[in-house]
């Protein structure tokens, strides 16, 4: 668990001639005021820095409506849009053109009004979460991990004939420090100008706006399936078990400032993506960051919420009563509340998990739950029986929680075996009213199997168009 010594990360600069590419101007060398990170809400797979899975863009709401689509030839698990306005995802190409392969990392441009495909680029293949937690940063530059310990920096832009193209308008090597067999799993922007990474083996790293490379490697055993966590000063990282705050000290060396096992099975349960917490730790609370929650991978899973500073227990309760007993999703966060989903019997593409769950399969019974947290503990206000079927995005824009869903139990799918074409009904729009847990929009956008939800990423334009991949299309739902 020691931190290894700072070494120098290779950064390259742009990969085409100079008449096609606009020189970098984001993660040089020389530090920044604050993170380097997109706009508000669309930057991120979780909404922000703290992973509140929030946004302040207002929905579509209770008008909302599919008003264009496309079929982009994968699945793309998160979508951001960029301060021009451009919708742009991180994809998983069912089939790759160069060269040929199958199950490609590709980034995609969409056109903002008809959201057709416009421009891709394809990635060195590798982990599959690689390809899921980068972020847009502040040039609107996808930055996104490849297979090969490679931190691209994709800029979308137009070439000389008018027509939009995807670069590498930057590298930042970072191969040197994944051990072999190992893959970076996460990346997130510092509030120094750096940026932090993880690997699935536990390595948590840091490359420093300096261009140097701290490394600190988790004991042995503990797998990183999930997303990274950042706050001034530190970063939470969740292992398949223990949760960690972690930070960098003024030598640039990595330490653990504290280690909080929690209740983690051995198994994989059915609407989980492995073994372990599926939560991303959710920083909230009067200050923004006092408490970290997450939700344990326990037969009853519990809301554990911890004070960020010391790791000390602020509060612990069942995480749902009436809901399916396990989440993969984070928890949303607004002020000293958060929003739970549950997304237990759920059933995934069978590629994007290590193998059968046990049990094989169970009833997806879906639903939501908001808990509110004060020093004096949990206590939960609503529990709602929304079968949500995206990772859902809370809007302190308009006080509702956006997001794809399934009809009423017992119409179209119950819960299968893992097989990624769950649902043979229609798909929903939906909206839920944060303060009372009411449905508030219900409004068919698909049908199954093609709009199977996967449990995918959109996001809220500022314009008010939610943007959401299924199995098979890219949606655009407007008012």
């Amino acid at each position: 668990m020691r931190s290894t010594p700072r070494r120098a990360v290779r950064w390259a600069g742009p990969v085409l001639a100079a008449a096609l590419v606009v020189p970098a101007v984001a993660g040089t060398a020389s530090a920044q005021d604050g993170p380097d990170v997109g706009p508000a809400g669309t930057s991120l797979m979780h909404g922000d820095l703290a992973s509140t899975d929030s946004t302040p863009n207002a929905g579509p709401g209770p008008n909302g409506r599919l008003v264009a689509s496309s079929v982009p030839g994968g699945v793309c698990a998160a979508t951001f849009v960029g301060s021009d306005g451009m919708p742009v995802s991180l994809c998983t190409q069912y089939v790759g053109v160069s060269p040929l392969a199958f199950a490609v990392p590709t980034v995609k441009l969409f056109d903002p009004v008809t959201a057709a495909p416009i421009a891709s680029i394809q990635l060195t293949k590798g982990g599959l979460l690689g390809g899921v937690y980068g972020y847009l940063d502040g040039s609107d530059r996808v930055v996104v991990a490849d297979g090969a310990g490679v931190v691209n920096k994709v800029a979308h832009r137009r070439a000389a004939g008018g027509a939009w193209e995807m670069v590498v308008d930057e590298r930042v090597d970072l191969s040197a420090h994944i051990p072999d067999g190992d893959a970076i799993t996460s990346l997130a922007p510092d509030y120094e100008g750096g940026m932090w990474f993880v690997t699935t083996n536990g390595l948590v790293g840091l490359a420093a706006a300096d261009g140097q490379v701290t490394t600190h490697q988790l004991p042995a055993g503990e797998k990183l399936t999930n997303g990274l966590s950042v706050r001034p000063g530190g970063v939470s990282v969740l292992t398949t078990k223990a949760l960690y705050e972690m930070r960098a000290g003024d030598g640039g060396a990595l330490s653990v400032v504290w280690r909080a096992p929690y209740t983690a099975g051995t198994v994989r349960k059915p609407g989980n993506l492995g073994p372990g917490s599926g939560t991303t730790p959710t920083y909230f609370g009067p200050g923004g960051d006092d408490w970290v929650a997450i939700v344990d991978d326990a037969i009853t899973p519990e809301l554990i919420v911890y004070r960020s500073d010391d790791g000390s227990v602020v509060c612990q309760m069942p995480a749902f009563e009436t809901s399916g007993q396990g989440t993969e999703n984070s928890p949303m966060a607004w002020g000293n509340s958060l929003v739970i989903p549950s997304t237990y019997g759920f059933a995934y593409p069978e590629l994007s998990v290590p193998g059968p769950s046990e049990p094989a399969q169970a009833d997806f019974i879906g639903g939501m739950t908001r808990i509110d947290v004060g020093e004096d503990g949990c206590n939960r206000v609503w529990e709602s029986n929304d079968r949500m079927a995206t990772l859902p995005k809370l809007s302190k824009g308009d006080g509702m929680i956006h997001a794809l869903a399934y009809g009423e139990s017992g119409s179209g799918s119950s819960g299968s075996a893992d097989s990624g074409l769950q649902q043979v009904g229609p798909v929903y729009y939906t909206a839920v009213d944060f303060e009372t847990g009411e449905r508030r929009a219900h409004t068919k956008v698909g049908d199954g199997p093609i709009d199977e939800p996967t449990q995918l990423t959109g996001t809220i334009a500022p314009d008010g168009s939610l943007w959401q991949a299924t199995f098979g299309r890219m949606l655009k739902i407007g008012r």
